[in-house]
């Protein structure tokens, strides 16, 4: 039986989602005056690289990867990075940053002509990597996920949805070839209607 949501709820009031892990990253901070959402970003991860579930993620997002950690992290454990949430394989979400603040998921960025997305953003990070399909629960739970913000945020719309490698490009290639736009797009077309 898997594990995604068939609804996903989210208090506007306090930014997070209701019935799944929270794990509070230190790395974000309040996004600049009057600024709202506007944008949604899907990346994708996977640590060690090309490897999936393990308790590593987590650690980037909290700063808490160990001296002793795998050889394959040393190049990120430096990193001061988080994402909003992820979804794991298996369609499961945790909570990293609350929706009303910034996480710092996008780096140096660009949506149409606007600079700095993590200031107007939400990021969203996939458990997969560029050249292995996403599973049908990731596929269902992220369409879950973006319905409830959609219905959350009025500032966000289903019009203003980017891939990490469209606002990053030459420098990004996550959600990467092997997510299928079409087939999450209807899936949250289904949602909506």
């Amino acid at each position: 039986m898997s594990s995604f949501p068939r609804a996903v709820q989210i208090d506007p009031a306090t930014g997070l989602l209701a019935g799944v892990t929270q794990v509070l990253s230190p790395h974000c901070d309040a996004r600049p005056p009057g600024v709202q959402p506007e944008l949604i970003v899907i990346h994708g991860i996977s640590l060690p690289p090309g490897q999936f579930g393990g308790p590593w993620i987590d650690r980037l997002f909290t700063a808490n990867i160990p001296t002793d950690a795998p050889a394959a992290l040393s190049d990120v454990a430096h990193l001061r990075v988080s994402a909003h949430v992820l979804v794991r394989r298996d369609g499961g979400l945790r909570q990293y940053v609350r929706f009303g603040q910034r996480a710092w998921h996008a780096g140096r960025s660009q949506y149409r002509g606007r600079e700095a997305c993590n200031d107007f953003s939400i990021g969203v990070e996939l458990e997969g990597t560029d050249g292995t399909p996403y599973t049908d629960a990731q596929y269902e739970s992220l369409a879950a996920l973006v319905a409830g913000l959609l219905a959350a945020y009025p500032s966000l719309s289903s019009e203003h949805i980017a891939g990490h490698s469209d606002i990053a490009p030459g420098r990004k290639t996550d959600p990467g070839p092997s997510f299928d736009w079409e087939r999450w797009r209807g899936a949250l077309a289904g949602r909506l209607s």
